[in-house]
């Protein structure tokens, strides 16, 4: 039984897609969101399908979080947001050099 709820979290967590729609720069709703590493009125450090999502804005907060269904609703003045990719291989020295750049 537990085999079977592992295997089923697997493969849906496999066909997750991640998308992002921003509604008039104060709502940003998100899917295929693993887990929220950190977060203030600031920023957000979101861990997603595709990698890490810094979200930078004013006011902002966490209207809808499940994890377990990968769902994320930020509200406040959204102002950027972006990937933190590592394309050398050395994935913690890469990420935190552009997280504290």
């Amino acid at each position: 039984m537990q085999y079977e709820q592992s295997l089923y979290k697997n493969e849906r967590e496999r066909e997750q897609n991640h998308e992002l729609k921003l509604t008039n720069r104060r709502r940003l709703e998100l899917t295929g969101v693993k887990d929220v590493d950190s977060f203030d009125t600031e920023e957000f450090l979101l861990q997603t399908t595709l990698g890490y999502l810094v979200v930078r804005g004013e006011n902002l907060h966490m209207k809808n979080l499940n994890v377990e269904e990968g769902l994320l609703t930020i509200q406040g003045k959204i102002e950027a947001f972006s990937y933190i990719d590592d394309h050398q291989g050395n994935k913690s020295k890469g990420f935190f050099n552009k997280l504290f750049k």
